[in-house]
């Protein structure tokens, strides 16, 4: 008959001989009683030691105490409770590592009361000025812990979001990597003579990101309407540890990382002749490597058909680089020379922005605004003129006999006037020194030649400039 010890009313002794300790865990939702956890141990002691550690993570994940509840603590309760069925894969790693590399080593016992905005505001300058976090770094950490205090209010463990009243540092516009004409076209070149080398070339004529082109399956391409689907991305990624980050990776597929990425992308003409042509291969490689290939209905395929991760794809993108001896440019510069490549030759940027997947056209505007700086200049150009509008009426010239000659007198140029032997002689010599004078200059308004007053001695003549 089972036993239970003297004065511990959670642990018994079976009657296989094992110990066995119950702690309550949370709520049963689907019969509406507590949830009971046993533990079993040879001994009571033993029992009784795992059952205090599973008390603790209990405790722990289920109960916050505002006294004594350590800022980690609530920050791995807020990542695993509240957010871990919203996150993607990727951008729950990235909040598990904030924890894990910046707040745990500056804040290992720091209770969830005690954090300011003076102290963490002294812990972002740290990070910048001593550890040259970028302010982009510093932004997303922020930004995760901002949504952390703030679901710490709602449940009144705190009184005030710190992160409120907290100055981050401006975030400078990241420079972007763009090809030239030149380097773009001594990169197509070479990649005709690599095997993976038109998925380089769909890259610079889609802007599709790397993890969407080796997420793109034959599903999502229509070579009739010559167009094709972006529904996920293939990534290699952490694995997802809710105790912390671990070394193993794996490798995810998922939808893209927004709404807006999920897109359709129209193809032109000689890229839809290149699907045919790779998919002639993919046939090629299954009689090849009968047997052993095994068709994945990826696109992007090695030549067993097995999907291809985007690091190796960068492996072949970097040596197809290397060829054509253009130096470095991420994979992502592919991506940004389309967009400069269309906005060049003056696609819209609401179109840009769709066929991107970015979440605005402010966004897609913002970030070439190098494109839009040379089409503003190149647009001014065309407005040189505005002002050069040469004036039609002409100008007049009065002109006075003298003893030595002939004086004329340029009415509407004060301080233009010459001698000449000859009439002529001195309206074409006033006539170049009027040009001269007022090269590039705006023209005054012409006289009416009908309200000249003359003296019986002059006469004037009309000169168009």
């Amino acid at each position: 008959m089972a036993k239970r010890a003297n004065n511990e009313g959670s642990y018994r002794k079976r009657s296989d001989g094992r110990w066995e300790g119950r702690a309550t865990a949370g709520y049963d939702f689907r019969s509406g009683d507590k949830k009971r956890i046993s533990v079993y141990g040879k001994t009571q002691a033993e029992v009784i030691e795992k059952l205090r550690k599973l008390e603790y993570e209990i405790h722990c994940k289920e109960v916050v105490d505002p006294t004594s509840t350590t800022l980690l603590e609530w920050l791995n309760l807020f990542l695993n409770v509240y957010q871990k069925n919203k996150l993607k894969q990727s951008t729950f790693i990235g909040y598990r590592s904030y924890i894990d590399k910046h707040f745990a080593p500056a804040f290992p016992n720091l209770k969830l009361k005690d954090l300011t905005t003076r102290l963490l505001q002294d812990f972002y300058n740290y990070k910048i000025e001593e550890e040259e976090l970028s302010p982009k770094t510093i932004m997303n950490i922020n930004r995760f812990l901002h949504k952390a205090m703030h679901q710490a209010v709602i449940e009144h463990y705190i009184a005030f979001n710190p992160c409120e009243g907290v100055v981050l540092p401006r975030a400078d516009k990241p420079c972007i990597e763009v090809m030239t004409i030149e380097q773009q076209n001594r990169l197509v070149s070479v990649s005709y003579q690599h095997r993976y080398g038109f998925f380089v070339r769909l890259a610079l004529a889609t802007g599709m990101r790397i993890a969407e082109i080796t997420g793109l399956r034959w599903e999502d391409v229509d070579l009739n309407n010559r167009c094709l689907y972006v529904r996920r991305t293939l990534q290699r990624l952490s694995k997802v540890d809710y105790d912390g980050i671990g070394n193993s990776t794996e490798i995810v597929i998922q939808t893209p990382k927004s709404k807006n990425s999920i897109r359709m992308i129209p193809l032109i003409q000689q890229v839809v002749k290149e699907f045919y042509q790779w998919r002639s291969l993919q046939a090629q490689d299954s009689t090849n490597y009968a047997g052993q290939y095994e068709a994945s209905g990826f696109v992007l395929t090695n030549q067993l058909g097995g999907f291809m991760e985007p690091r190796t794809l960068k492996d072949y993108y970097n040596n197809m680089l290397a060829a054509a001896g253009i130096g470095h440019f991420t994979f992502h510069a592919t991506r940004h020379t389309f967009a400069t490549r269309a906005m060049e030759r003056g696609m819209d940027a609401k179109t840009i922005s769709a066929l991107l997947g970015h979440a605005s056209t402010s966004f897609t505007l913002d970030t070439y605004t190098h494109v839009l700086d040379t089409q503003r200049r190149e647009g001014m150009a065309l407005m040189d003129d505005m002002f050069a509008v040469q004036n039609t009426c002409p100008y007049p010239v009065v002109v006075s006999a003298v003893s030595n000659g002939y004086l004329l007198n340029a009415v509407d140029f004060n301080g233009i006037s010459v001698l000449a032997q000859d009439v002529m002689q001195g309206i074409a010599e006033i006539k170049e020194r009027i040009i001269e004078k007022f090269d590039g200059m705006m023209l005054p308004p012409a006289t009416p030649s009908d309200s000249l007053v003359l003296q019986p001695n002059e006469m004037y003549f009309l000169i168009q400039l």
